[in-house]
């Protein structure tokens, strides 16, 4: 019997072997046996229609756009104690025409010893200023290609609404080809640059960051509506960036076209902006208004008759030039601010006329100037 039991053993724990890892009582073996995959795909993945109507739309516009967006870098050459050495800088600006003009912002090529565009397929070329409008941040450049290139249309500027979807297209930071979306967040800001003031901006939350500047805000049908120009903030994007409404350039677009050069208008007067008591105490009108400091030799304020000041006071610590002109409005538009009669100037050409009502004498006149033109210099 005692040498049956090391067969008997056998037999028993070999049934209890068997039984454990070929039953169904015991959960704690069955995922060994039963587990499968442990991750799953998406459903859409499988097929092209998978994405969403929003999402569609941003790849059709990004596809139709890209081409026409090109890099831009500028090279200013600064003098320090050590010499003079090359700075690079770059920026963002899309062609208007197969013959190689291209858009951008002005602060984009300003100062620039030697421009160059890479295009979407990393070929690069020398460019070359056509002409600017520096008060409202806008350059046409030039490259000659040899073939025709793409092009993207100019949208309506106009009739915007707040809320409307917007994508924009850059290279920030020197990332080629990004693509942000977001929306029209408020129109109509003003906002002070280092260099000026720009007025009529688009506000938009697409994000917006160093190198995207002359890049498209474009709208959901692929137009351009505006020129990526300025953020809020000096460490990137943070929601709020700023665009140059595209009718600007169209302006400005429209008369290169037609003359075959981008004329600045001028005035040749410098002014100073008094109201209030400040005025009253000067006997001039409380309302107050522009009052000229200087008028430049053969200007077109000197051929119009304008008048300079004929002595000086102090106020506080400022020289003060008195006895001049005050311009109160222009075209009609009263002068209220500092900046109203410059906002004028930039919707007016070379050669442009323009009625200024000044305060002389103790009541007012109206005088009608010819606008000279201004130099250029690249």
């Amino acid at each position: 019997m005692r040498a049956l039991r090391p067969f008997l053993w056998g037999v028993i724990l070999t049934a209890a072997f068997l039984y454990i890892t070929s039953g169904t009582r015991f959960d704690v073996v069955r995922p060994v046996r039963t587990v499968g995959r442990l991750w799953r795909e998406p459903t859409t993945a499988a097929s092209a229609g998978g994405y969403s109507t929003d999402e569609q739309n941003n790849i059709d516009v990004y596809k139709a756009a890209r081409d026409a967006t090109v890099n831009i870098t500028s090279t200013v050459y600064q003098r320090t104690f050590f010499g003079i050495y090359p700075e690079k800088g770059t920026g963002t600006g899309f062609i208007v025409n197969p013959k190689g003009e291209i858009l951008t912002n002005y602060h984009v090529v300003n100062q620039s010893r030697e421009l160059t565009v890479t295009l979407s397929d990393k070929k690069v070329y020398k460019a070359q200023v056509l002409g600017y409008a520096a008060a409202d941040d806008l350059a046409l450049i030039k490259i000659d290609v040899g073939r025709a290139l793409p092009t993207l249309r100019l949208g309506d500027s106009e009739h915007l609404v707040v809320g409307q979807k917007v994508l924009a297209i850059g290279n920030p930071f020197q990332f080629e080809g990004t693509l942000t979306t977001g929306i029209v967040s408020s129109l109509g800001r003003k906002i002070d640059t280092e260099e000026r003031s720009l007025e009529g901006m688009i506000q938009t939350d697409a994000a917006i960051n160093p190198g995207n500047s002359g890049g498209p805000l474009l709208d959901s049908h692929g137009d351009v509506i505006g020129i990526n120009t300025a953020i809020y903030g000096a460490q990137g994007s943070i929601g709020i960036g700023f665009a140059m409404p595209i009718a600007r350039a169209k302006a400005m677009l429209e008369q290169y076209q037609a003359t075959g050069k981008i004329s600045r208008p001028s005035l040749g007067i410098q002014t100073v902006y008094v109201a209030g008591d400040l005025a009253e105490m000067l006997r001039l009108p409380a309302s107050g208004g522009l009052l000229i400091q200087e008028v430049e030799r053969g200007s077109a304020a000197e051929s119009a008759g304008l008048r300079g000041p004929n002595q000086a006071v102090i106020v506080g610590s400022y020289r003060l030039g008195v006895g001049g002109d005050l311009i109160v409005a222009a075209d009609g538009q009263a002068i209220d601010d500092k900046d109203t009669l410059t906002r004028l100037l930039t919707r007016k050409h070379g050669g442009d006329p323009m009625e200024l009502t000044v305060y002389r004498n103790g009541r007012n006149e109206r005088i009608k100037v010819k606008l000279g033109e201004q130099a250029q210099k690249f």
